[in-house]
C-alpha cells in the first residue's frame, strides 16, 4: 500500500484489500471505483459484484478482494507500470493471498497476469505465481459487464462452467 514506486499518484486515497488468506476465490480488479475511500468495491462495481457472489453461493468471508492499482487512477500506463514491477508484485500479493481459484476482471491487466494480448481472455486458465499456481477466469471489467446484460449472462456461463 506505501511503495512510491508503483502509485501514479491521483486525487483518490488508497484503498487496501480484503478477505483472508486461503479464500475459495480471489477477485483482482485494475483498480478501486472512484468513490471507494474505506472499502474496495463499495460502489456500482462492487454492488454487481456482491449480487453475483451471492448468486453463485460464495459469502463474503470466502471472497479476497485486490485490485492491481491501490488507488483510483485516470489513464494508468499499464506499460509503465508493467516495466516498475507490477506484474511481480500481483504474482506476490496471489501468493501471500494463496486463494483456491482467481477471477480477473479487466482485460488491461491481463498481460501483467502472464496472459498474451492476441489470446481471447478465455484461453487464461491459470496464473503461475509466487509459490504455485491457481485456476483461473478472466474476464470484462465490471464497468463493461455493469452496462451489458449479454455480457453478464456470457460471464455466468463461463463461471458454472469453470466451476462445474
Amino acid at each position: 500500500m506505501s511503495e512510491p514506486s508503483l502509485d501514479q499518484g491521483g486525487l483518490s486515497p488508497r484503498v487496501a484489500p480484503r478477505g483472508e488468506a486461503g479464500a475459495d476465490l480471489m477477485v483482482l480488479v485494475a483498480m478501486p471505483e472512484e468513490q471507494d475511500r474505506d472499502g474496495l468495491l463499495s460502489g456500482p462495481h462492487g454492488r454487481l459484484l456482491a449480487g453475483f457472489l451471492r448468486a453463485a453461493g460464495l459469502p463474503g468471508n470466502r471472497v479476497y478482494l485486490a485490485s492491481a492499482l491501490a488507488r483510483h487512477t485516470l489513464l494508468p500506463d499499464w506499460n509503465e507500470l508493467a516495466s516498475e514491477g507490477l506484474a511481480k508484485l500481483i504474482s506476490h500479493h496471489v501468493g501471500l493471498a494463496m486463494p483456491k481459484r482467481l477471477l480477473i476482471f479487466g482485460r488491461n491487466i491481463l498481460p501483467l497476469c502472464g496472459h498474451d494480448p492476441a489470446q481471447p481472455p478465455a484461453a487464461l486458465t491459470f496464473f503461475n505465481h509466487d509459490g504455485g499456481r491457481v485456476d483461473a477466469l478472466a474476464e470484462a471489467g465490471l464497468e463493461r459487464l455493469l452496462g451489458n446484460p449479454q455480457l453478464r449472462a456470457g460471464f455466468w456461463k463461463r463461471w458454472l462452467n469453470w466451476t462445474g
